[in-house]
C-alpha cells in the first residue's frame, strides 16, 4: 500500500474502534455528496451516525419563496436568470421549468456576472438574477450589485434569497428531538466567514465542530478530530481544512457582504422562520432589489403532500425513511428539492446507495 493508503487505513481503524453512540452532522451539500460518493457512511460502525443537515441552499429555499418567484415571472417584461438547480424545484403548482415551457423568459447562467452581461445586452428587458446560496455565493452577488450600480444599469436587479448558516444550526441544536453530537462544518463557507461564528456556536451549544475539506482524507480526519473532542468532553471549533481556510476568513468578501447586505428574518424549508438568518439588500442599493422593484409577493408555505424533505434537512430522518423515496420521488421525477439539487441528500442517497436506497 502507498503511504496515503496506510494513513487512510489508520484513520478508519480509529473510527471503527469507536463504541459510543454518536451522531455527527455535515452541514454542507458538497460534504453530503462526497460522503455518499466515497462510501464513508457504510464504512463507519453502526453506532456512529452520519446525518445530513440544512447544507443545500436550493433544498432549504422555502416553498413560499419558490411560489413567489413563479408569480414574479408572470410579468412579461422580466427575464429571470438562475442557476440550473433551481429550474426543477417544485413549487405548489408549478416550477420555473414549467413556466419556461409556458413562455416565461427564464434562462440558466453560471455566475451573477453572466446575468449582468445579459442585462447590458438586453436594455429593453428587466433582468432579474435569482440569488441563492450561503456566505460562499453571496459575496460575488454583492460585488455584481456594486458593479451594476457603478454602471448605472437600470434594468438589472437581484432577488436575494441568500441565507447564513449559523442561525440554522442554533435551531438544530435547540430541537430536543434531534440528537447531534458534533458538526462537520462547511469548508467553503468558513473560508469566507472565518471560524469565529462557529467558535461562538460551539461554546453556546457545547458541541464540537470541525471545519473540513471535501476529499475522503479530509472527511475522515474531520471525523477523527470530532471523536477525540467528544472523548475529552471538549467543545471547540477546529480547522482541518487549513490549506484553504484561515481563522480570520476572507476580509474582502466579508466587507462586500457588510456593504451590500444586512441581516433579515428568513424562512427555511423544514426549519421555519429563523431570525436574522437571511441577507437583505441594503437600502443604498434598493434600485437593484427585485423584491422592491417588482413587489414580489409574500406567499405562505404550503407543504408538499407526503414529502419529508423538511425532516431530512433537520437530520430527524434519512432519505430512505421517506415514504416517497425511490417510489414517487426520483431524480427524473422529483417531488421535493432534496431529490432535485445536485447537493441534495436524497439525490446523494439515490445515486450512490442504489441497493439500499431504492425501493
Amino acid at each position: 500500500m502507498t503511504d496515503d493508503q496506510v494513513y487512510l487505513q489508520r484513520l478508519l481503524t480509529e473510527i471503527k474502534g469507536e463504541s459510543s453512540p454518536y451522531a455527527l452532522m455535515e452541514v454542507c451539500g458538497t460534504h453530503t455528496m462526497a460522503i455518499a460518493r466515497s462510501g464513508i457512511r457504510d464504512l463507519v460502525p453502526p453506532n456512529l451516525k452520519l446525518l445530513s443537515g440544512p447544507g443545500c441552499p436550493v433544498c432549504v429555499t422555502a416553498q413560499g419563496d419558490i411560489d413567489a418567484v413563479v408569480a414574479m415571472v408572470q410579468d412579461p417584461a422580466i427575464t429571470l436568470l438562475t442557476f440550473g438547480d433551481m429550474m426543477r424545484v417544485p413549487g405548489t403548482n408549478s416550477s420555473l421549468q414549467e413556466e419556461r415551457s409556458r413562455g416565461s423568459d427564464i434562462r440558466v447562467v453560471y455566475s451573477p456576472l453572466d446575468a449582468l452581461a445579459a442585462a447590458g445586452q438586453m436594455p429593453d428587458r428587466q433582468v432579474v438574477f435569482l440569488g441563492i446560496g450561503f456566505e460562499t455565493t453571496a459575496p460575488p452577488v454583492g460585488a455584481t450589485i456594486q458593479q451594476a450600480a457603478e454602471m448605472r444599469l437600470a434594468n438589472f436587479s437581484v432577488l436575494s434569497l441568500h441565507k447564513v448558516v449559523p442561525p440554522a444550526l442554533e435551531v438544530i441544536f435547540g430541537d430536543p428531538d434531534i440528537q447531534v453530537d458534533g458538526l462537520i462544518c462547511p469548508g467553503h463557507v468558513v473560508a469566507v466567514t472565518g471560524v469565529e461564528p462557529y467558535r461562538h456556536l460551539a461554546d453556546k451549544a457545547h458541541k464540537p465542530m470541525v471545519v473540513t475539506g471535501f476529499e475522503t482524507r479530509d472527511i475522515l480526519e474531520g471525523i477523527v478530530m470530532l471523536l477525540r473532542q467528544l472523548h475529552r468532553d471538549r467543545a471547540q471549533a477546529e480547522i482541518q481544512y487549513r490549506r484553504v481556510v484561515k481563522p480570520e476568513g476572507n476580509k474582502v468578501a466579508q466587507q462586500t457582504l457588510q456593504d451590500v447586505f444586512e441581516p433579515a428574518d428568513c424562512r427555511w424549508r423544514g426549519l421555519g422562520l429563523i431570525p436574522q438568518s437571511g441577507l437583505k439588500i441594503r437600502s443604498v442599493y434598493q434600485d437593484y432589489d427585485a423584491r422592491l422593484k417588482f413587489e414580489v409577493p409574500d406567499i405562505e408555505d404550503v407543504p408538499i403532500k407526503g414529502c419529508a424533505c423538511g425532516e431530512v434537512l433537520r437530520g430527524r430522518i434519512t432519505p430512505r425513511e421517506c415514504a416517497l423515496f425511490g417510489k414517487g420521488c426520483t431524480p427524473l421525477q422529483p417531488i421535493g428539492p432534496c431529490m432535485v439539487s445536485q447537493e441534495g441528500a436524497c439525490a446523494a442517497y439515490y445515486r450512490y446507495t442504489p441497493d439500499k436506497g431504492r425501493l
